[in-house]
């Protein structure tokens, strides 16, 4: 198929513009890229395909003529995935050179028939593989980016908030998986080191409901608390969670539990030797007092 890369080859700048715009016409994001970018692009995968061909053949892609042409497609699909493209637009990227370049092999090999079906099906099979790559190259990338997305999601629904000094509040909303558990234990210990906190509330107000699958998850955060030296307190357990957990047969017997995070937090100060005072109100108008005193 040393005629495929022949042709390539001797029109690369006529087929790269043909294929420019066939290209833009079809990929509906192109204000995510300038268009001398995309002619770089287009320039170097031509030269890429032509290397590919004459060393490895168009068919044989795991060949060592097309890992410039592999390696150039994954990079080019994984930056279009990171900047928003559809696995359409980044597909359609090389599908769109199948019409220039057929009709670039119909004009120059006219006169022969079978050889222009052999290059014309050789040049089809090429584009639909590297396709492939790109689609591969792409859904790899996204699953990456989601992957990364779910884990800070992950973190920033797990914080630990610092409610006086040597106390801390771990607020849960949602349900508590294996995943998550580890993400909240982890944060969770790392305060604890941190602020040398002795007291964790763990609040779970925002749990819908509690089984023995999210109870062990809870069991193994306390426990894992107690072995950094801090103290843990549940709170937020509502009526219903205290009957499913009476229903479930959980043992809970050796955690301190709370209705409401203000009471876990009044038991904290009381366990570390402090107390919450209530003080006089003062008065709204510090010139009232001038006015209501009586003179003798």
């Amino acid at each position: 198929m040393n005629d495929l890369a022949e042709i390539i080859s001797q029109n690369e700048d006529r087929l790269r513009a043909q294929w420019i715009r066939t290209m833009s016409s079809a990929v509906k994001r192109n204000d995510l890229i300038s268009k001398s970018e995309a002619d770089e692009q287009c320039a170097a995968i031509l030269r890429a395909l032509v290397e590919g061909v004459r060393t490895s053949g168009p068919t044989n892609m795991e060949g060592e003529g097309w890992n410039s042409a592999r390696d150039l497609l994954t990079t080019i699909s994984a930056s279009r995935a990171r900047q928003g493209f559809s696995p359409v637009d980044v597909a359609t990227f090389v599908l769109s050179l199948k019409q220039p370049l057929f009709v670039l092999i119909r004009e120059k090999q006219a006169g022969n028939q079978e050889t222009l079906f052999e290059t014309i099906w050789a040049a089809t099979e090429l584009l639909d593989r590297l396709a492939l790559i790109t689609t591969e190259a792409y859904i790899a990338t996204r699953e990456e980016l989601i992957l990364r997305q779910q884990q800070e999601l992950l973190e920033l629904s797990t914080p630990v908030v610092k409610l006086s000094e040597g106390i801390l509040a771990l607020p849960i909303i949602g349900t508590l998986d294996s995943a998550r558990t580890q993400v909240v234990m982890e944060s969770l210990l790392q305060t604890v080191v941190a602020t040398n906190s002795k007291f964790a509330i763990i609040d779970i107000t925002g749990v819908p409901t509690v089984d023995t699958l999210v109870a062990q998850h809870l069991l193994k955060t306390i426990t894992a608390a107690r072995l950094m030296g801090a103290e843990c307190i549940i709170s937020g357990i509502r009526p219903q969670i205290a009957q499913t957990i009476v229903h479930l047969g959980i043992n809970l017997e050796d955690i301190v539990t709370k209705a409401k995070l203000s009471d876990a937090f009044a038991l904290a100060l009381e366990r570390s030797g402090r107390a919450i005072v209530r003080t006089a109100a003062a008065p709204t108008n510090p010139l009232s007092g001038l006015f209501n005193k009586r003179e003798d």
